[in-house]
């Protein structure tokens, strides 16, 4: 039988993460066709999340750094769009709003706070979700990015994956980590794009996944704050 806990999580799974299937007609067009100039050119880059629990900084209950290795080969605009988050600062003193003990933490909110904002740091040829040739058309807010989930990475501890609506190519710049504790979270595999793996700090998304959540929510009691995001 399944316990509370597997429940709780696969409830999570299909509400929220999971999206559809690729119906007949959907966009299937390659990330290799997308006109877009990288920020990067080599294989990994390397970023730093430094992270606080508490009202403020200086209050703090606990402080947290992860490094985390993107795959510029294996998700090229994944690994882009993280970085250009980056080094615009838009993840500065966005929250990690959404954690389940034993599944993940996500965050990458930069716009609400609260999971229902966000948009790519670029444009990536995606309206909506929608392949589109004319940018002019789309406003800042609607950009997203394709899917590349079929990159041959997978759902394994440790991992940096792309969160997005039940849609397809609807990643914007939400994401979630997955800690160390857990197995294979392989239902995720082939939907969500996983485009980096933590190489320093994965113990700390397991502490930050068992904090205290509301009754009714999955929202940290205690607020969850990505204080500064770094190209290392």
């Amino acid at each position: 039988m399944f316990d509370t806990m597997k429940l709780k999580v696969l409830f999570a799974v299909l509400l929220v993460l999971l999206p559809g299937c690729i119906e007949e007609g959907a966009d299937t067009s390659s990330t290799s066709d997308l006109d877009f100039v990288p920020m990067f050119n080599g294989t990994y880059s390397n970023v730093t999340l430094n992270i606080f629990q508490g009202e403020n900084l200086q209050n703090a209950t606990g402080t947290y750094s992860i490094t985390i290795m993107l795959n510029h080969t294996a998700a090229p605009v994944h690994a882009d769009n993280m970085l250009k988050h980056i080094v615009a600062g838009n993840y500065n003193m966005s929250t990690f709003h959404r954690i389940i003990d034993d599944f993940m933490i996500q965050g990458g909110d930069f716009e609400n706070h609260d999971g229902s904002g966000g948009y790519a740091a670029d444009w990536y040829g995606y309206c909506g979700g929608q392949s589109s040739s004319n940018q002019s058309d789309c406003q800042q807010t609607s950009w997203t990015i394709p899917d590349e989930a079929d990159n041959g990475l997978k759902h394994f501890p440790c991992v940096i994956s792309m969160a997005k609506t039940s849609q397809i190519n609807t990643g914007g710049s939400q994401f979630f980590l997955i800690p160390d504790d857990i197995e294979h979270h392989h239902w995720l595999d082939g939907v969500h794009t996983v485009f980096g793996h933590i190489t320093e700090g994965c113990e700390h998304v397991t502490t930050i996944s068992q904090f205290l959540t509301g009754e009714n929510n999955d929202r940290p009691v205690s607020p969850v704050v990505l204080y500064s995001a770094t190209v290392n």
